[in-house]
């Protein structure tokens, strides 16, 4: 039975005491809406259908790459009311599968079970959990036997009531037609005077229809964001969550407490990582790298046996095998490094390329250059490749020598086999093979005598 999925992401979640809508705040550095919007694509439905309100446009251009059906709920009327603005796109003949844009944890092996609680459409799939502390929460209520006979919100539920420890997430599976039934027949004669989602499950009992209720894995799981220390929890959660996941693949994490993935990775054999790294984006590891402590990667590649030493900034790079990098060396979008090249301390790499072997140790910027193999660029060297207006690349041919303190003013090439003389401006291109250098007369000036300071009048 094909899928629709319907996103109720409107509310204004005036706790979060933020500009951002609240669907916007970031875990793991991307939208709590999009967390769930991943995982809803997981099970392969046929549309999705997000109903937004409260800072809408925001909301739909930060996601305008999505894929989405946009539903507006102009009025806050509660959460069936919000389900109404979006089933004039869903065909009769779907699942409807009806998701919160502030609970960003479900995963989709969870959906899934959802989905198959509804039976194709033949009963009502209800996803509980059981809490320590379900102040807030809607009840689930059942009767002697155990079956589900209605759900009742926290503010409506009398003292017995509030002592169930079962609660409703929320999230729901059922036919589209029967949906739409039920929701037409919603009253909002309770303590909020909305119309409640939860109020469907006693329509499908009125209409014989079976009521599964199916219980989470966790509490973790089906957390709901209302405020910044709840945003706090379910980032803890998830970067445990992400963890946990890389060590069963075999990843050594020194302390998994202070680790954050923020997006997908993937390791080799034998990858080491110490304390404090943020791996963001896209990140592949090859096997036996090692990443010291304060890294962090974004969107990026390290080959084979490459050690990535402390405190470096690695971001849109591809670092090749046998490097060594750092401590404190920054990667600046496209730039690539082949094998065993080594870029040490305080040296910042932007949209470059490196060839095998060579070596930038200490103290260099190395913007727009191509670098041959076996190259050595001694400490404090510059590649100036900014004239204020445009920039010019540098080329240096492979197993050129490049003096300490030497600018490399672009556009110029320094020929293969090449020497530059420490300290010196190049302007004009080095031939191979060859020592080139520019440096002005050193004079020294008799009598020449400091400046003191002027005493105070």
């Amino acid at each position: 039975m094909p899928i629709s999925v319907v996103i109720l992401a409107a509310g204004q979640g005036k706790r979060m005491k933020s500009d951002l809508p609240k669907v916007l705040q970031p875990v793991a550095g991307r939208p709590l809406l999009q967390h769930v919007i991943d995982s809803a694509r997981e099970l392969s439905a046929s549309d999705i259908h997000v109903v937004y309100g409260h800072g809408g446009e925001r909301v739909r251009e930060t996601l305008a790459a999505e894929n989405v059906t946009w539903a507006l709920q102009a009025e806050q009327l509660g959460t069936g009311h919000a389900v109404q603005q979006a089933m004039p796109a869903v065909p009769d003949d779907h699942l409807v599968l009806i998701l919160f844009g502030d609970v960003p944890l479900v995963q989709a092996a969870t959906m899934q079970r959802l989905v198959d609680a509804a039976t194709n459409g033949e009963a009502l799939g209800v996803l509980s959990v059981r809490m320590k502390d379900p102040t807030g929460y809607g009840r689930i209520v059942r009767d002697r036997a155990g079956t589900v006979a209605r759900i009742v919100e926290h503010k409506d539920a009398n003292q017995k009531e509030r002592a169930i420890d079962e609660v409703n997430t929320g999230l729901m599976a059922a036919s589209a037609k029967r949906m739409r039934e039920w929701l037409a027949q919603l009253r909002n004669d309770n303590a909020q005077g909305e119309y409640y989602l939860t109020d469907v499950v006693v329509l499908a009992a009125k209409a014989g229809l079976k009521v599964n209720v199916i219980p989470a894995d966790s509490e973790d799981e089906v957390l709901g964001v209302n405020d910044k220390v709840q945003l706090a929890e379910v980032e803890s959660i998830y970067r445990k969550r992400r963890a946990t996941e890389l060590m069963l693949q075999g990843v050594t994490l020194v302390d998994p407490a202070r680790f954050d993935a923020r997006g997908s990775v993937t390791a080799g054999r034998d990858v080491h990582i110490d304390v404090n790294v943020v791996l963001e984006g896209t990140v592949i590891l090859g096997n036996r790298v090692r990443i010291g402590p304060n890294v962090v990667i974004r969107d990026s590649e390290i080959g084979d046996d490459t050690v990535v030493f402390p405190n470096c900034v690695i971001d849109r790079a591809s670092i090749g095998p046998n490097c060594n990098i750092g401590p404190f060396a920054r990667f600046r979008p496209s730039s690539s490094l082949a094998q065993g090249v080594h870029v040490g301390n305080f040296v910042e790499v932007k949209n470059s390329i490196l060839g095998a072997g060579a070596k930038a140790n200490h103290l260099t910027y190395l913007g727009d250059a191509t670098v041959g193999e076996k190259v050595n660029v001694g400490a404090g060297t510059i590649t100036c490749n900014y004239d204020g207006a445009n920039k010019w690349r540098t080329e240096i041919g492979a197993g050129a020598f490049i003096g300490s303190g030497a600018m490399l003013v672009a556009p110029v090439k320094i020929g293969a086999g090449a020497t530059i003389g420490a300290g010196s401006t190049i302007t004009k291109n080095a031939p191979d093979d060859k020592l080139t250098l520019e440096r002005s007369k050193q004079l020294t000036l008799d009598g020449w005598k400091r400046p003191v300071k002027q005493p105070k009048g």
